[in-house]
């Protein structure tokens, strides 16, 4: 499994941005349309919150637990991804090596 890491200054966009607290829960998942685009060719990222029972992958930011589940965490097999703010942008970057 490759890095799945998330910024403090991302974290601190997703509480701003989806009105979310120190303690909720992140899930990103696979999409075939639509969404953030990723590395993977025809593959799209979705978001979600709430909690899930099998979580595969986590890290926890700014009190934020993000998340794959078992069935998503294929995922993360062949590419890092980090998911970043730069201060001079209103929204977050999902960057993929």
């Amino acid at each position: 499994m490759k890095e799945f890491s998330i910024s403090e200054e991302a974290a601190k966009w997703f509480k701003d941005e989806m009105g979310i607290e120190s303690g909720d829960y992140i899930q990103f998942f696979v999409k075939i349309y639509g969404g953030i685009p990723t590395a993977h060719p025809n593959y799209f990222l979705g978001i979600s919150v709430g909690e899930s029972s099998d979580m595969a992958v986590k890290r926890v930011v700014e009190g934020v637990t993000f998340y794959f589940n078992e069935r998503d965490s294929w995922f993360l097999d062949e590419f890092n991804m980090k998911v970043v703010k730069e201060q001079d942008k209103n929204e977050v970057d999902y960057l993929f090596d």
